[in-house]
This record gives C-alpha cells, structure tokens and sequence, in this order.
C-alpha cells in the first residue's frame, strides 16, 4: 500500500512545516503508544503528532502546521525491543513498517535466534502478536511457523519497491486526486489509473516497465488510495481548525 513506510526510511528524513517551509530538523525516532500504534515522531524540536503528517516524501516529511508538542500519552519506541514466545526471549524487533496516516504497525522485522532461518531477518504480521508492553513484544506460540523472509513478506508493499516505482506511484496519485472520487466504483478508477499511465507514457520520458509496475501498484491497491483520500481530506480539515482556533484565542 501506498502509505506503509519502513521505520528505517522516515529517520533521518528532513521534517518541514509544510504550511510555512519552516525546517523541524530530521526525524530521530518514531514512537508508539501503549497499543503498539505509532502516534508521534521526534526531531529536534521535539514530538509531533503523527496526524499532523500531511506527506512522507523519500526525502522530506511534511505537516500540515508546526504543531510540536509533549506527548499526551505515553509513548516508547519499538526499535530493538524484546520478542517473546511466553517468557523466553527470541529476538528482537529489528524494524517495523507502519500505515503513517492510521499508525497501525503492518509488519516487524525480527532479528534473533527466531529469524536465523530466513539469514537473521524475518517478517511477522500483527495478527502474531499476543501483546506488546514497555519491555517486549509476546507472539504467540506458532507464530515462527508463520514467519517469511524480507522478500517474501514484503512484497507487495510500495515501500520496498524501487525509488523510480516509487516516485511515479506519488506523481501518478497526484494527478489522480482530480480525477478520483472516493465515491467512484473499481471500474471507473481502473479507466482513470490508466488514463494517467498513458499521459505519462505520452511524454516519453520514463521506462515503460516501470510506469507499468507504478500502474499495476495503484490498480491493486485503488480502494486503500481512495480511502487516504478522504483521511487527507479529514486531516486538512482539522489542522485547519486548529489553526483558526489558535488565531481567534490570540484575539
């Protein structure tokens, strides 16, 4: 899907205001609340809330407004935790890829005696984990027999496609967002995807295979692009507001 990033490709990306350009510094780490659910990420200002993020470039991440702020609740980081079976420790969370619109974790990356099998690095799903606390997380019992490599498990997620595939998909969406309502059915977005493919094909620039790969990416995941629509929407309107409400109190 288009909005699941890896951990390890937002730290150290450049964070701007994206209303003013303001620079926010570069992302040190992102945190998750009590429910494993990324929820803020850190810079050199300091924690801002995963819900002002408008956009996560390959180079940049953008907000809707310079909102910095302490966490509300308590937060921890999932990197290099404990993985457990019951009591036994069996790795450890080597990194983790996550929806930076919802928070929701859609794969970790486990190192330790549990991923010897697949060279030292295997993926496990959330429907895996027991619970997750301040100083592990518990898979559950079968949960090795379940496990995949890196290639394997993470197919299918735009984040481990190449840069090229990826920058297409983001230009693609972007001229999408004129054409698509959420309200639009598969077949019409199916018409609409390709429509775009074939502008871009027109002007000749770019590889033919990749801009294919970019379009059969946004055909399969149409529903999931459409509903980050209206969550883009959701989020503009509120930081909006937010906005609004900070400019009226100083009056």
């Amino acid at each position: 899907m288009e909005r699941i990033i890896r951990r390890s490709q937002v730290i150290g990306l450049m964070a701007l205001d994206g209303t003013t350009a303001t620079g926010l510094g570069r992302v040190e780490e992102i945190w998750v609340d009590p429910q494993g659910r990324v929820s803020y990420f850190t810079s050199s200002q300091g924690y801002t809330p995963l819900e002002q993020v408008s956009v996560i470039g390959p180079d940049a991440l953008l907000t809707y407004a310079h909102v910095v702020t302490a966490p509300g609740i308590p937060v921890s980081s999932l990197y290099k935790r404990v993985v457990r079976i019951g009591d036994q420790p069996v790795g450890w969370i080597e990194d983790f890829l996550f929806d930076w619109e919802t928070g929701d974790i859609a794969a970790y990356i486990l190192g330790g005696s549990i991923a010897e099998a697949w060279g030292g690095r295997a993926v496990l799903f959330p429907s895996d984990v027991e619970t997750i606390d301040l100083e592990a997380v518990v898979v559950k019992e079968d949960a090795p027999q379940r496990l995949k490599s890196e290639g394997e498990g993470l197919k299918g997620f735009l984040s481990e496609k190449s840069q090229q595939v990826r920058q297409l998909v983001q230009r693609m969406g972007e001229r999408l967002k004129s054409l698509v309502t959420p309200q639009d059915p598969p077949e019409v977005v199916r018409v609409k995807i390709q429509q775009v493919r074939d502008e871009l094909a027109g002007a000749a620039r770019f590889d033919q295979n990749v801009l294919n790969e970019a379009a059969e990416f946004l055909q399969q995941s149409w529903e999931h692009w459409q509903q980050r629509l209206n969550r883009a929407t959701q989020r503009m309107q509120a930081a909006l507001s937010a906005a609004w409400q900070k400019l009226t109190e100083k009056d």
